[in-house]
């Protein structure tokens, strides 16, 4: 039988795999997340999804399994996760009424081979007034996560339109995720 391991302790990653109902694991991938500033944001997003999954598949050579990581890229700055409010206000009013890219990047180890690979969205934001900010960062939802924003939560009501992958935005894309799944020859319950 084929082992499925998700190298991420994300929630919204986790929650995504389940709504496909594939059987999988979770190892938590416990790796330094820092990167050169000076590299694009695809290099750091790839970089980091391949540290995840490679920490998990040296313990399970057998298995598949996925690492994946995402940043938000906003004025040629990466934006990662707030470290307290004010940094999250500060983020979401430099996303205000722009756009901005989020980047996710995915490696999937598996017996044989490893495919790596990055989807780009563009993200446009509404006008946001402060007292939306602070109403938003008030909830709480902006602490952990790349940018300031989890647009399956109630950051969704910043958000005014996207270009690309919603799934990538969230934190992986999962159609060619599983495309690319299938390339390595796991097999789909469906």
């Amino acid at each position: 039988m084929q082992t499925l391991i998700l190298a991420s302790s994300s929630p919204r990653r986790k929650e995504l795999l389940e709504n496909l109902q594939l059987t999988f694991e979770v190892s938590s991938s416990d790796v330094d997340e820092s990167y050169n500033p000076e590299n694009t944001p695809e290099e750091i997003v790839m970089e980091l999804a391949q540290r995840k999954a490679q920490f998990v598949a040296e313990k399970h050579p057998a298995a598949f399994v996925i690492g994946s990581d995402t940043v938000v890229v906003a004025n040629n700055q990466v934006l990662g996760k707030p470290n307290h409010e004010q940094e999250a206000m500060e983020m979401l009013k430099q996303l205000s009424g722009k756009t901005h890219a989020v980047y996710t990047g995915v490696s999937i180890f598996s017996p044989k081979k490893t495919i790596e690979f990055f989807e780009k969205t563009e993200v446009d934001f509404w006008e946001l007034t402060d007292e939306e900010i602070r109403s938003y960062v008030n909830t709480g939802e902006p602490m952990d996560k790349a940018g300031a924003y989890g647009i399956q939560g109630f950051g969704r009501l910043l958000v005014k339109k996207i270009n690309g992958d919603y799934f990538s935005v969230v934190g992986l894309p999962l159609s060619r995720t599983i495309r690319e799944l299938q390339k390595l020859g796991y097999d789909l319950p469906f």
